[in-house]
């Protein structure tokens, strides 16, 4: 392989392994926000995250 594509390569790489460190949980919560609680489950809000 070319050194650029190499480069090019780990750079794309170094990208998605950065975007999924820093946006899985962000994502997760946003998930669970928007389908909203299970039956017979408190109601999911910021506040209760934070104080369990």
């Amino acid at each position: 392989m070319r050194p650029e594509v190499k480069r090019r390569a780990s750079a794309i790489i170094g990208l998605a392994k950065f975007i999924f460190h820093w946006g899985f949980i962000p994502a997760v919560l946003y998930l669970g926000f928007r389908k909203g609680q299970e039956p017979g489950m408190p109601p999911l809000s910021l506040l209760s995250l934070l104080w369990q």
